[in-house]
């Protein structure tokens, strides 16, 4: 993948305690993990579409980052002001698998 695909950038975030500002109570949220993360970001063509329909997949895009430890279905992704949900386990590269990541994402609000 070369460098000038990722031209995008993405926040991942988790699901768990946020402190609420202004009583100091720890609340349910999403906390970010991860800032500004080099990604390509590329709705699915409508081939790609269609097949993850005919396995019940909700998948509605692709995002492509640099190989990163710990990216889970549980976390959340935001590029600009939308809201994504991972769908399923990030694939790695088939060549090495520490290259890079794809990431199927369904376009949705995920309020945990």
């Amino acid at each position: 993948m070369r460098a000038g695909s990722l031209r995008h950038r993405i926040t991942f975030q988790k699901s768990g305690l946020v402190q609420d500002l202004g009583t100091g109570e720890m609340l349910p949220g999403w906390e970010t993990v991860w800032e500004d993360v080099p990604a390509s970001v590329e709705p699915l063509s409508a081939r790609d579409l269609i097949a993850a329909q005919a396995g019940q997949s909700e998948a509605s895009g692709r995002m492509v980052i640099r190989y990163r430890a710990g990216v889970l279905p549980t976390m959340r992704i935001l590029h600009r002001s939308d809201v994504y949900n991972i769908q399923g386990q990030p694939m790695p590269d088939p060549v090495s698998g520490l290259e890079y990541l794809t990431i199927l994402v369904a376009k949705g609000v995920n309020d945990g």
